[in-house]
């Protein structure tokens, strides 16, 4: 029987058995990060410098693309270490430094896709009133709140967490750090203390959920009033993006945490930890003719100085 002051590292899941596949692994993750890396440093940049972005969409997406670079950063290089090294150990301060973090970042994440569909209802529904309701303050202090909003979620989480007793030794059934998983090793009647602060998490993330529906209910019906093929074209434009991105999030969220086969266990957390953070880019960029030529502008004056 082991303890939590006796615990000084938990042990990680390993993506593979043999040192050779750990490679493989590790060239594929290596692969996938720095696409999460260029696709939302480029996103950073082109908002950042071209003021033409400077909107209240924008500086949202700002924000959703830093929020995208420290989820990826949070798991992955870890991951890939523990792979590249052949080793699956975290000490235990780095476990509960990985909680938070995935926490903060996860929550605040979903807050802020939360203000962008706010964002997008007052740009379709009231745009007369559009630069009054989301003016830089305003867009200023939705982002703060939902800054300290993940702040204080992923403290009381996390608080708790690390406050049980562990009895079941330190593996992690996981690639990185996560509460179910730490709660599987805690004493089965210690747990139980977490859950009401899972009802709190998951009443807050029903409210959000049921505000975006409702959001987006409004919009559509708003967007199908209008007389104009083009103008409706335009206002699905701007809409489908972030609509993708909070389905992307949503269901990849929703996939079961706990799976009896560990490999189908470490698939499903790929999917959610690292797959939303390489394709928001993507989506965001694809169908945005603003944003693609300002991340076009980037690139030419990165090639230039290279050259």
């Amino acid at each position: 029987m082991s303890n939590s002051s006796s615990i000084t590292e938990f042990l990680l899941l390993a993506f593979a058995d043999t040192q050779e596949l750990q490679i493989l692994y590790f060239v594929l993750f290596l692969g996938i990060y720095l696409a999460a890396l260029l696709g939302n440093s480029l996103i950073l940049t082109a908002v950042a410098c071209d003021h033409h972005l400077h909107t209240p969409m924008y500086f949202f997406l700002l924000n959703l693309a830093l929020l995208d670079l420290g989820c990826i950063s949070t798991t992955v290089p870890k991951a890939m270490a523990n792979s590249l090294w052949d080793t699956r150990a975290i000490s235990y301060q780095g476990c509960a430094a990985q909680v938070f973090l995935f926490l903060f970042l996860f929550s605040v994440e979903y807050s802020l896709l939360t203000v962008m569909s706010y964002d997008r209802y007052v740009a379709i529904c009231k745009p007369l009133h559009y630069g009054t309701l989301l003016g830089s303050r305003a867009c200023a202090q939705m982002a703060a709140a939902a800054w300290g909003s993940g702040v204080l979620c992923a403290l009381l989480h996390t608080a708790n967490t690390f406050s049980l007793p562990l009895c079941r030794g330190n593996a992690v059934d996981q690639f990185f750090c996560k509460v179910p998983q730490i709660l599987k090793l805690s004493c089965s009647h210690s747990y139980l203390r977490n859950a009401w602060v899972l009802m709190i998490g998951a009443c807050l993330a029903s409210m959000c959920f049921v505000f975006i529906l409702f959001s987006y209910v409004q919009i559509f019906r708003a967007v199908l009033r209008m007389p104009s093929e083009q103008g409706q074209h335009k206002a699905f434009s701007t809409c489908l993006p972030h609509l993708f991105v909070v389905s992307l999030f949503v269901i990849t969220g929703l996939f079961p945490t706990s799976i009896s086969s560990p490999s189908l266990n470490l698939a499903v957390a790929v999917l959610y930890s690292v797959l939303p953070q390489v394709l928001n880019p993507l989506i965001y960029s694809m169908r945005n003719q603003e944003l693609k030529e300002a991340i076009r502008k980037v690139m030419s004056w990165m090639f230039s100085r290279m050259c």
